[in-house]
């Protein structure tokens, strides 16, 4: 049996929203690479050693930058998925869910290069975007119980 899903009015502001992503994942990626430079750490060596960092502030911002963009990439994934499946349902609330996150994802990264690891999570902006994460889980998975109630 074939079903369909229609898309909400609104949805626009979705694709909109996870377009925010992009800047602050190639500004991570940007500042990875000036770190590495100043650090001189050189490819493909993913950290630059304890001993490395020891003796240098750079190599330590270096792996502070690598960090917070890998951090990023871990879980944009799962961003992505409880964005788009919440959209279906609640547009306009995932939409600014995903862009308060990128917007609070610049202040991490901020935060965890010039602070280290122990003030990366220091911004109320940072802390408040995790709300933000749990109303875009919830919206997804009533999203899916509908659907699966619904046979699609």
């Amino acid at each position: 049996m074939a079903s369909s899903i229609v898309v909400p009015q609104g949805y626009g502001y979705v694709a909109a929203g996870i377009m925010t992503t992009i800047p602050i994942l190639m500004a991570q990626s940007i500042l990875v690479g000036v770190h590495r430079k100043r650090s001189a750490i050189k490819y493909p060596q993913l950290y630059a050693e304890k001993a490395e960092t020891d003796a240098s502030p750079a190599a330590y911002k270096f792996n502070c930058a690598q960090r917070a963009h890998q951090n990023t990439l871990e879980i944009i994934p799962v961003w992505y998925v409880v964005t788009l499946l919440s959209g279906l349902k609640y547009p306009v609330p995932s939409a600014i869910a995903i862009a308060y996150w990128s917007f609070s994802r610049a202040l991490y990264t901020r935060s965890y290069i010039t602070g280290g690891p122990d003030k990366r999570n220091s911004s109320i902006f940072v802390k408040l975007s995790y709300i933000g994460f749990w109303g875009v889980l919830y919206g997804s998975l009533h999203t899916t119980w509908n659907f699966m109630s619904g046979g699609i």
